[in-house]
């Protein structure tokens, strides 16, 4: 069991910056690829970034590309999320998420939410314009 939980999220207005962070606890997700998707009011959940097991590859929804950064720390188990020159459709909740896989098909799935086998309850996010 992986228990994922998120911090950071809060009230901004356009233009400023926010970094959310997720802890893990229970297990080390060390080898696992780790996301964040996140769902705006009235919307599904969707893709905004991920980051393979060794942090060596990063991948973006085309619409943070070049605004959001995906990092992570595997001693002390977490992932970050530095989100600048954000936009009020940016407003949502934000979910980390774990992958179980360890394997070169992640490279392919990494956007998809079944990808995933643990949730975080999310953290909200609020760009004012």
């Amino acid at each position: 069991q992986v228990q994922l939980v998120e911090s950071g999220g809060e009230l901004v207005q356009a233009g400023g910056s926010l970094t959310l962070s997720c802890a893990a606890s229970g297990r080390t997700v060390t080898n696992n690829g780790m996301a964040w998707f996140r769902q705006a009011p009235g919307k599904g959940r969707e893709f905004a970034a991920a980051i393979s097991w060794s942090g060596a590859w990063t991948f973006y929804a085309d619409s943070v590309k070049g605004r959001f950064t995906i990092s992570r720390d595997n001693v002390k188990n977490t992932v970050n999320l530095q989100m600048n020159s954000l936009k009020p459709e940016d407003t949502a909740v934000y979910y980390c998420a774990t992958s179980p896989s360890h394997s070169a098909n992640y490279y392919n799935t990494y956007n998809e939410e079944n990808e995933y086998d643990y949730w975080g309850q999310g953290t909200q996010v609020t760009v004012s314009s």
